[in-house]
């Protein structure tokens, strides 16, 4: 099941309870061109999509309601948002958490160097 941008308390609320007690995986793709050749020549499109696993401890009615009442859900995908109050949901993260986040770090940097920027 994909579960979209939560646009309303209610969606948050709905997403918080499906994901309370369960395992689920974030999807975040990332598509890099490469840097223009003087004679110019199309580029290369790069793309990566990463995967990365995340395990919610099971939530309370009260931890679902206050999190929808800080209205911090409103907009993220899947009704919450990592890197703040809803952290304290998370028993196990797989993967990339900056990709939870919204951008993985490190294959956007892997990306960029492959098309020929400089990254450092």
């Amino acid at each position: 099941r994909i579960l979209p941008k939560a646009e309303t308390d209610g969606d948050v609320a709905h997403c918080l309870t499906l994901l309370s007690g369960r395992r689920h995986r974030v999807f975040t793709a990332v598509a890099v061109i490469g840097v223009a050749e003087a004679n110019g020549e199309e580029q290369k499109i790069r793309t990566r999509i990463i995967s990365t696993h995340v395990a919610f401890k099971r939530l309370c009615a009260d931890e679902i309601s206050h999190y929808v009442a800080s209205k911090e859900g409103l907009g993220k995908a899947g009704g919450y948002a990592v890197q703040g109050l809803a952290e304290t949901f998370v028993r196990q993260i797989n993967g990339s958490y900056s990709a939870i986040v919204g951008l993985p770090l490190l294959e956007t940097l892997s990306l960029l160097e492959s098309a020929g920027y400089r990254t450092f």
